[in-house]
């Protein structure tokens, strides 16, 4: 009996991954998570959502790692919530090497 249990945890422990890695994969298509490294010299995004920063650079590193959803209009201007023209959004890109 002992070896039958142990395989039977064995296996729901590789269906609870199976989900895990399902939920992951659909999040990444959606936008909504970023893999991509954080760009040399800068800490992690902790904000992940727009309604989350509080400054427009912070908007824009967030844009530039991955989160495609912040500029859902595709105007050039990331969350548009704390950022208000292009030509702010392309002086911090270059300033921050986006």
């Amino acid at each position: 009996m002992t070896g039958s249990t142990g395989i039977s945890s064995n296996i729901a422990k590789a269906m609870i991954g199976v989900v895990m890695l399902e939920f992951i994969l659909a999040a990444m298509m959606a936008g909504q998570l970023s893999l991509v490294p954080p760009r040399q010299g800068f800490l992690p995004i902790v904000a992940r959502t727009c309604k989350q920063v509080s400054s427009c650079e912070e908007a824009v590193e967030l844009w530039c790692d991955g989160y495609k959803r912040a500029d859902g209009d595709q105007d050039g201007i990331p969350c548009e919530n704390v950022c208000d023209s292009v030509a702010e959004v392309d002086a911090i890109r270059s300033r921050i090497g986006c």
